[in-house]
């Protein structure tokens, strides 16, 4: 159900049951799970990497895993997400760490733009970053999009960022 879309260095494709370990140690660090609910136990990793697969079946989009062709790993993901607390389909990416400072996350992202605009018809999407996160905000301004005014999610500051249509 999930496509395998490409770029120049990556593989953007759908989760395989062997991929949950990289995520659920991506899960377990503090630091990178700083901004976006902190640590997961197992368990609740378990959870949010089965509603990432959950969320092809409901929307018809959502996260891919992301893996470079040079490596036989997952460095992260990148996609759609969509629950039903926000009003439109979110531009999100993670990278797992060791594979930072390559320019995967916004490679993976401009990929993921193309494809929403081309293949869903989507209009330009949003994205939702913490004020703190300085490396996503470098990420969404590498890909263009503008700071909007700023917002909550789940209770806690965020900035939102709108996406311009890939040329």
């Amino acid at each position: 159900m999930t496509p395998v879309l490409e770029s120049e260095r990556l593989i953007l494709r759908g989760w395989q049951r062997e991929d949950f370990p990289a995520y659920a140690g991506f899960c377990a660090d503090a630091k990178r799970t700083l901004h976006t609910g902190g640590p997961k136990d197992a368990f609740q990793a378990w959870t949010a990497f089965s509603s990432m697969v959950g969320a092809w079946a409901l929307n018809g989009y959502g996260m891919f895993a992301v893996e470079p062709k040079d490596a036989d790993a997952v460095a992260g993901f990148v996609g759609l997400w969509h629950p039903p607390a926000i009003d439109e389909p979110e531009l999100a990416w993670s990278l797992y760490e060791g594979f930072e400072g390559r320019g995967y996350a916004v490679e993976a992202a401009r990929r993921v733009q193309v494809w929403a605009a081309e293949d869903l018809k989507l209009p330009p999407l949003m994205s939702f970053v913490h004020p703190d996160n300085l490396a996503s905000q470098a990420v969404a301004k590498r890909l263009g999009a503008e700071l909007m005014s700023p917002t909550e999610l789940r209770g806690e500051p965020r900035l939102r960022f709108r996406h311009v249509l890939p040329a």
